[in-house]
């Protein structure tokens, strides 16, 4: 039978495995990435129309004229829950351009995102819609999760990502910006 100190030193030793494996599992996760593939040509954007989490209807076709980043995601994915926070920096630093973010979460409940989004430091004020039965995302050319679109004031698809992206990065708001700046 234990006697307390030993129950005592048996709890930290269990304590420190605990945090190292949680330590360890962190840094087993690659670096969210900065790069962006160009489309050359510029496609045309599938067309997008899902309701958010407030139940308001939003379209793709009624941004246009706007830069629009379409991130594919869902909160069992571990890059997808590690950009999210970039994403709302980035909100933050276009605010007054016209540029949009929609993160269409696949195949997930509103009440599952809620409480994904309520652990989060940074509450994103950006769209998030729901795709429960993917419907929309087979329409466009995703292959796995996180994917995200930017897409030029035109509606022409002009950089694509796969995998998790650090969205606030200077690369990435260069870009953007770019794109901004385009008639």
């Amino acid at each position: 039978m234990l006697n307390a100190t030993n129950k005592l030193a048996l709890g930290v030793l269990a304590g420190f495995l605990f945090l190292g494996l949680t330590s360890f599992s962190r840094a087993a996760d690659p670096p969210l990435q900065v790069s962006l593939v160009p489309y050359k040509p510029r496609l045309t954007a599938p067309g997008l129309a899902l309701k958010d989490l407030d139940g308001k209807m939003i379209t793709l076709a009624s941004l246009k004229g706007k830069v629009v980043v379409v991130n594919f995601w869902a909160t069992w994915c571990p890059p997808c829950r590690r950009e999210f926070p970039s994403m709302e920096r980035l909100r933050e630093q276009m605010s007054g351009k016209p540029v949009v973010i929609l993160a269409v979460n696949e195949g997930e409940t509103a009440e599952t995102i809620e409480q994904f989004v309520s652990t989060l430091d940074l509450q994103p004020a950006f769209s998030i819609l729901l795709d429960q039965d993917s419907g929309a995302m087979a329409f466009w050319p995703v292959r796995g999760l996180p994917t995200t679109y930017i897409v030029d004031k035109r509606g022409r698809m002009a950089y694509q990502a796969i995998g998790g992206r650090e969205f606030d990065h200077p690369e990435i708001i260069k870009r953007i910006n770019q794109l901004v700046r385009e008639n």
